[in-house]
């Protein structure tokens, strides 16, 4: 008993000297109690003792690296600050699942934006994440250094749609839309720091901002599944339309 009771003890002196964070390049494998000799002399003066049993020692779990628990940390502070999608430069919350009046309407994982890499929505856009990050990325790639010498860049996005339960261009008995599966985002205006707008259906022409607007058109194509602009329909006079819809005829543009 007097062994096991020091072997209990040196165990849990040991427990209480492991450092709280243990750094990957200093942390040591532990190995099996080997108890010292004056123990078998203990052993061998106790006449009435049992014999002696071979003990099995578990190794004490080795403390998660430091890094991991920065990891944690910092997706704590993701949430607080309201980042969806695991990405700290999309803004927003999550939503429950949901699905609409008609079949095929619905998100599985929805989240409602309110702004992407520090770019405002000028409306909480309901959206799924691939189509979240899908943006972002068109945002970093192409908007933001598209107007990086336009009034002080790019601040803002006017929304003229994001998901709706309603069929391609709301025309009867059309195929239901993008937009009802959460995948789509309509984009009407461009707000600049210094409070200039610039709208699809006035500036598409514009000789001071065609260039401008037929870049963010370009640099969506093949990013997004479905890229339409003032060119492709009447419908899209006044807005561009971007979707992650995925065909086996590959990417549309217009």
């Amino acid at each position: 008993m007097r062994v096991l009771a020091l072997m209990f003890v040196l165990c849990a002196v040991t427990a209480s000297a492991a450092p709280d964070c243990e750094d990957p390049a200093e942390a040591q494998e532990l190995v099996a109690y080997e108890p010292p000799v004056e123990l078998d002399v203990l052993i061998e003066e106790e006449a009435v003792a049992p014999p002696k049993q071979e003990l099995t020692v578990s190794p004490r779990p080795r403390v998660r690296p430091c890094k991991f628990r920065q990891i944690e940390a910092g997706r704590e502070r993701m949430r607080q600050r309201g980042a969806v999608c695991g990405d700290w430069t999309i803004l927003g919350e999550n939503r429950k699942p949901f699905a609409g009046k008609f079949l095929g309407c619905g998100i599985a994982e929805p989240v409602r934006l309110r702004m992407v890499s520090d770019v405002f929505l000028s409306q909480l856009a309901l959206m799924d994440c691939e189509t979240a990050i899908t943006l972002k990325t068109w945002l970093e790639n192409t908007a933001k250094p598209a107007f990086a010498d336009r009034g002080g860049g790019l601040k803002g996005l006017r929304l003229a749609g994001h998901y709706a339960c309603k069929t391609q261009n709301n025309q009867p008995r059309a195929r239901i839309s993008e937009h009802a599966r959460g995948r789509a985002i309509d984009i009407s205006s461009f707000i600049l720091m210094d409070g200039t707008v610039i709208t699809v259906l006035d500036g598409w022409e514009d000789e001071e901002t065609s260039d401008v607007l037929r870049e963010l058109h370009t640099g969506a194509c093949g990013l997004f599944g479905t890229v339409l602009g003032p060119d492709a329909d009447r419908y899209h006079k006044g807005h561009f339309h971007f979707d992650t819809a995925r065909r086996r005829s590959g990417a549309v543009c217009r």
